[in-house]
């Protein structure tokens, strides 16, 4: 090295020292981790058994009392791949909420969004800004951000089910907001239909009282009998060679905001699937995460290659860019979250499918 060369090296460590000393970072060291060539996410694909999960829940729920402070006993997916976070996605939370006989969970309200799907059972009522809502199976039921809520359960038996929030996404952005309300719910009432249902949960029609269009589904919940009949119907019309299915064999529904057509939540879409046995999806690849939760039925997901077997209950997360795909045994039925809202509002949306057969 000659003396000149020493002298560069020199000052070009005392260049980087200065930039360190100045809390900068000179970006053609860090190109490819700040912008690699495609999506290169720390979540990994994961699967989480409901056999697993909902023991501990239970256990949890001889163990840990709801009341405030703690709030809820939700039990959280943490993906392995960041880090001890309570987060399934780096933007999405997932939970099982677990609520004993009798128990009642104290009213808050915060800027996350969040909604609740339910697996299994019946008997507990949402109450959210004072409007009982009942919860049984396959409801899928909406708490919009800066809504009061709280549950109550009303039976001698227990109740899980799965709740899904923007949580990563709004602490990353420091936009969190948190508010504590009654001990109680404002309503202890258990009417069958909610009063957000009477007046919005009717196809194709809208009350004049509601003409402005809202950032986030009025409907307090998605019955399951619709979503059924919806999925069922795609189907038969299917068998009778309408192009009615996603792919063949494959139903799917998204559920939307009626004043908007759009998704039920500003950063969250949800969707709902039914595979006939024996039918597959194509591979496909998405920017941004997902959340899956198996509703009946059985099969395998292959998520980059690996494949897994799932059935009733289980919960995987597939992270943004992950290829993926479904196979169905004898049927499958599946709900579905993601953060798709977000990227598509911000256009970095991007979904790559792969043509062909099997």
């Amino acid at each position: 090295m000659t003396a000149t060369e020493s002298t560069e090296e020199v000052e070009l460590q005392k260049l980087y020292t200065d930039f360190a000393t100045e809390h900068l970072n000179p970006l053609w060291t860090q190109l490819g981790d700040l912008m690699p060539q495609q999506p290169n996410p720390k979540a990994v694909p994961h699967v989480w058994r409901w056999d697993v999960l909902y023991p501990l829940a239970q256990r949890a729920g001889d163990l840990v009392p709801v009341g405030r402070g703690g709030e809820r006993r939700a039990i959280a997916l943490a993906n392995p791949g960041l880090g001890g976070a309570p987060y399934a996605s780096p933007t999405l939370w997932a939970a099982i909420q677990y609520l004993g006989p009798k128990e009642v969970a104290p009213e808050h309200r915060h800027s996350q969004n969040a909604f609740r799907f339910v697996v299994e059972g019946e008997g507990v009522w949402t109450v959210v800004n004072g409007d009982p809502v009942a919860m049984r199976r396959g409801d899928f039921l909406l708490t919009p951000g800066w809504n009061f809520h709280g549950h109550h359960n009303e039976t001698d038996e227990p109740m899980a089910w799965i709740d899904g929030l923007d949580i990563p996404f709004v602490h990353y952005t420091d936009t969190s907001f948190f508010e504590f309300g009654s001990e109680q719910v404002t309503d202890p009432a258990t009417p069958r239909i909610s009063r957000s249902e009477r007046l919005w949960a009717h196809p194709g029609l809208r009350p004049l009282s509601g003409l402005d269009d809202l950032p986030n589904s009025p409907i307090a919940a998605y019955r399951w009998e619709h979503t059924d009949a919806a999925l069922r119907e795609q189907l038969l019309l299917e068998d009778e060679g309408q192009p009615a299915t996603v792919e063949p064999g494959h139903a799917a529904v998204r559920y939307t905001n009626p004043t908007t057509g759009g998704d039920v939540m500003s950063t969250i879409r949800a969707e709902f699937h039914r595979l006939r046995a024996g039918a597959w999806t194509r591979p496909r690849r998405e920017v941004g995460s997902s959340v899956w939760q198996v509703f009946e039925g059985d099969g395998e997901v292959v998520i980059d290659g690996r494949e897994q077997r799932i059935a009733k209950g289980d919960l995987f997360v597939v992270p943004s860019w992950a290829k993926w795909s479904l196979r169905s045994d004898d049927g499958f039925d599946l709900f579905r979250f993601s953060d798709q809202p977000i990227f598509e509002r911000l256009n970095q949306s991007r979904v790559f499918v792969e043509e062909g057969e099997e």
